[in-house]
């Protein structure tokens, strides 16, 4: 029978396999409460907001509100407002700004939420020893992040963490897909696809409109500066449109065959029992099919985010 060392020494040597049923809950979160959990660190003893220091990352989350922002202002004040129907241009304002305010905050949601992270460091000899290990059993330990690895982990080198069922790191929303937050990024880039069909909808509805009477009757704005501002929507819409679509499908598929992007390319043989294409959609939105699963905003707490006097933290995430 071996002994606590031996299995410490076991681990270091040779990284085995942490079983599926050997969650590690009890060491919490090193990133502390998710926006909307209330998975308090235990470790530290304090709450956290998760977020990634990338600059890559914050550049391209910053580009993707300045589009989205953008889209607003030229489907509202170039070509809705100035319409003179009020019944058109009071349903597609309603339709277009309610679809939006879900796409950003579906892109805040995922950004912002803990992805699934394993505690950091938590490979030491005394946590070893609480786990209990039986004779022979074995499990990974990560060599980058000292954290003891799950099945279907993988280590982000950007968020510089062991992610639970990461699918992939997104820079376009500066985190990590992963078991806790892919429901927000399907959400995400379903939202953004209706916003970018339905801002191209618009904008050839506007054109057509446009070449029938005075362009100077259409919009506030000069011909030339209209047509700009249109041409520029529809490149932005049609390339939103086709990668959202496909990240979309891409999402579905993986959480129908239980399998993730990375598991998928790495033609990893499953090791765990596959749900199926209902339960896997159940296990990642939550519940039996309903209109909850369209809503960012479930679980939202909005009182965890009035703690805004926590310390800064080393490393890629930290607290606010």
């Amino acid at each position: 029978m071996h002994s606590s060392n031996h299995r410490l020494r076991d681990m270091e040597q040779h990284h085995p396999l942490l079983s599926a049923g050997g969650d590690v809950e009890s060491g919490s979160l090193a990133a502390g409460v998710m926006v909307g959990g209330a998975h308090v660190d235990h470790t530290a003893g304090n709450r956290t907001l998760w977020f990634i220091q990338d600059s890559c990352g914050m550049v391209c989350a910053s580009m993707t509100w300045f589009l989205v922002l953008y889209a607003e202002f030229v489907v509202n004040f170039v070509m809705l407002l100035p319409a003179k129907n009020f019944w058109y241009s009071l349903l597609n304002g309603a339709i277009f700004n309610a679809l939006a305010i879900l796409a950003l905050a579906s892109h805040l949601r995922t950004m912002l939420s803990d992805p699934g992270a394993v505690p950091k460091g938590n490979a030491t000899k005394e946590y070893m020893e609480r786990l209990q290990l039986k004779p022979g059993e074995v499990i990974y330990k990560c060599p980058k992040c000292c954290s003891i690895k799950p099945e279907r982990a993988h280590h982000c080198s950007i968020c510089k963490r062991c992610i639970r069922k990461m699918d992939h790191h997104c820079p376009w929303v500066n985190n990590c897909v992963g078991e806790k937050n892919q429901r927000f990024f399907v959400l995400f880039t379903m939202y953004i696809a209706l916003i970018s069909a339905h801002a191209l909808g618009l904008s050839g509805m506007h054109f057509f409109t446009c070449i029938k009477v005075q362009w100077n009757e259409c919009s506030e704005f000069s011909p030339g500066v209209s047509v700009l501002l249109l041409i520029f929507l529809c490149l932005e819409a049609i390339l939103f449109l086709t990668f959202t679509v496909v990240m979309f499908g891409t999402q579905i598929h993986s959480i129908c065959n239980d399998e993730t992007e990375i598991e998928r390319l790495k033609n990893e043989k499953p090791t765990w029992e596959r749900r199926t294409r209902w339960d896997g959609m159940k296990a990642v939105f939550g519940g039996p099919p309903s209109l909850l699963w369209c809503n960012p905003f479930t679980g939202l707490r909005l009182r965890r985010l009035k703690l805004l006097t926590q310390t800064r933290r080393p490393g890629s995430e930290f607290s606010i």
